[in-house]
């Protein structure tokens, strides 16, 4: 095959919701919800259970993703709102974001159905590991900033936009492989792992990963290979994921979230001196590949040579703001107009700061500062992977 960008491993179908409080604050009375139950960690087994979580997270304003116990759960409760379905996981995201720029790439995926052959790019090569089709949505919740929902004793207002995930997804949680996914990558120079976080037995990750390994043996030996984390069922799997991975890996990305999940403590994303030392802490966690870290003010790249990602980290934080502006179907002529905005201040001033340190070790680039009224705040880090692995070919 001719495809120098081979996407892996999962897809999903998203039922994306639109937020509607009045909604939300019938469901407070109906199941005499109270503010002392809120906990982001609760265990999701009813409609009630998920209420209380989503409301935990408008709570603190923050953006994560859990499981529920029954994927049947997810029907009733996206049907109470209007909604867009739409094709999830970070490999076809990105296919979709780099098809609007000519890009084409091979996909590995675990679902199909009408509704990813309707959505994929119809030229992109692709294999898939389950051979009836089969659906199992994940509920994507957004919510914008000053969100409002009052009820009984709950009066919960956004600190800023964010966006939720909640699946049972039978399909990426035993995340078979087709290993004949190795026919498609023999001419690849971009190779992305992403979609393995929701595997629940170390059996099974074991197996996976040797799975994976021995499709990369098809890789050319100039392949760059990025792996782009996610929100784990099982913490430890991803450590278990790194360290099997990492002499194979060219970068290790992760999000604010994701970064603060692994340091166990909150970070000021706008304070160049707990960034320091949230690198640090991460390259003793995760020794071996160069970490990228996304977030919403800034993209930086860390490790010996990190300036040699600029222009990929500049497209691709130039393609999540575009996302996060005009949502599912944002143009060219939207990214260019994107493009061209100056940076925040205070994101500015925080990257002159890391990149005028000593080292190289740092390179930094700010997120353009953008207001829109109707900010699109899924898929914002599967946009970044589709604007940071095109730049990487033209290394």
């Amino acid at each position: 095959m001719n495809e120098r960008i081979a996407l892996g491993f999962g897809d999903n179908i998203d039922y994306e919701i639109i937020w509607n409080s009045a909604v939300f604050e019938a469901l407070i009375i109906e199941y005499d919800i109270h503010a002392d139950e809120l906990d982001i960690d609760r265990r999701i087994q009813s409609e009630r259970d998920l209420v209380i979580s989503i409301l935990s997270f408008l709570k603190l304003g923050s953006g994560g993703e859990r499981f529920i116990a029954a994927p049947e759960i997810i029907e009733p409760f996206s049907q109470r709102f209007a909604r867009k379905i739409t094709l999830g996981g970070t490999s076809v995201r990105a296919a979709i974001a780099m098809r609007k720029f000519g890009y084409t790439s091979a996909l590995h995926l675990v679902t199909i159905n009408d509704h990813v052959r309707r959505l994929i790019p119809p030229d992109s090569p692709y294999v898939c590991s389950n051979a009836q089709d089969s659906s199992y949505p994940h509920l994507i919740v957004q919510f914008g900033k000053d969100t409002l929902v009052r009820a009984g004793d709950i009066d919960l207002c956004a600190s800023q936009p964010n966006r939720l995930i909640y699946h049972s997804d039978v399909d990426n949680i035993t995340m078979k492989m087709n290993e004949d996914f190795a026919s498609l990558i023999t001419d690849a120079k971009v190779f992305l792992i992403s979609g393995l976080n929701a595997m629940q037995h170390e059996a099974v990750v074991k197996a996976r990963l040797e799975s994976i390994l021995r499709i990369m043996s098809s890789l050319p030996s100039d392949a760059q290979v990025y792996y782009e984390d996610g929100g784990f069922y099982e913490p430890s799997f991803s450590h278990l994921i790194i360290r099997a991975l990492a002499p194979n890996l060219h970068v290790f990305s992760l999000n604010e979230d994701e970064m603060q999940g692994y340091l166990r403590r909150q970070v000021d994303l706008l304070d160049a001196f707990q960034i320091q030392a949230a690198l640090r802490d991460l390259a003793d966690i995760f020794p071996g590949p160069g970490l990228v870290i996304h977030t919403r003010h800034w993209a930086l790249a860390y490790g010996a040579g990190a300036a040699r990602f600029a222009k990929a980290l500049k497209a691709g934080v130039t393609m999540a703001t575009t996302r996060y502006c005009y949502g599912d179907d944002f143009t060219v002529e939207d990214y260019q107009e994107v493009e061209s905005l100056p940076p925040g201040e205070e994101a500015a001033q925080l990257a002159d700061a890391l990149n005028q340190l000593p080292g190289n070790m740092i390179c930094c680039v700010p997120v353009a500062h953008v207001e829109p009224s109707a900010p699109t705040t899924i898929g914002l880090g599967d946009a970044f992977v589709g604007g940071f692995l095109p730049a990487l070919l033209d290394r």
